[in-house]
Formats: structure tokens, sequence, C-alpha cells
């Protein structure tokens, strides 16, 4: 299991923004796909975004469409997740997953590999 550095979470009011990131030191991270997940107590793990090593392509959940913006920045081998206008719905621990699949996925099953996570509460 390699090791994640997933950072960014925090306390914000509802409207705010963070921007998590997530790299993998080892991994050369535009060979693999990478997905953002969510797990918030007594719900669903949901995925929230994904990026494509193959072509980029870019997934995002319908909660998080319009707010959300997945990235990837290749020189600091490092993805991120910008999240604006978050809710209090958005209230969960996020971590990031990344395997070699040409074609990223919404599930985590399709991932080898998990971060930790970062915590990110929205509450005033």
């Amino acid at each position: 299991q390699p090791e994640f550095v997933e950072s960014g979470g925090g306390l914000v009011q509802p409207g705010g923004s963070l921007r998590l990131s997530c790299t993998v030191p080892g991994f050369t991270l535009d060979y693999y796909s990478i997905g953002w997940f969510r797990q918030a107590p007594g719900k669903e793990r949901e995925g929230v975004s994904c990026i494509s090593s193959f072509d980029g392509r870019i997934l995002y959940a319908n909660s998080v469409k319009g707010r959300f913006t997945i990235s990837r920045d290749n020189a600091k081998n490092t993805v991120y997740l910008q999240m604006n206008r978050l809710k209090p719905d958005d209230t969960a621990l996020y971590y990031c997953a990344t395997d070699e699949l040409s074609n990223c996925r919404s599930t985590d099953y399709y991932y080898s590999y998990r971060g930790q996570g970062t915590q990110v509460t929205v509450a005033s």
C-alpha cells in the first residue's frame, strides 16, 4: 500500500471553499486514474469526481457538478479537488484513490490504492 499525502480539509462555513490535494510519493500520477470519494456517517460512500489517465476525461457526481473541480498538476504530481459553494451535506471524510485505469471510475471498487482521507466539515 503506497503512502498517500492528502490535505486541505477543515471546517468551513456554508458557501465557503476548500481545496483538497492528493499526492502519492513514488507514483507518477499522470499514469494513473485518480478518484475522489467521500464517506459521511450514516451515508453510503460516494464517488465525488475522477480524472482519467488516458485522456484526462473527468466525471462528477450530480451532487457536486458546477461546484467542484478536479484538476491534475503533473509537474507537482498532485491532484486537486477545488470545492466551492460548500453545503452542510458536503460534510464527510474525503479520500483519493488511484489505480492504473485508462478510464476513471466513479466507484472505489476499481481502485487498488486509497488514502486515509481528510475531514471536511461544513457548518456555521
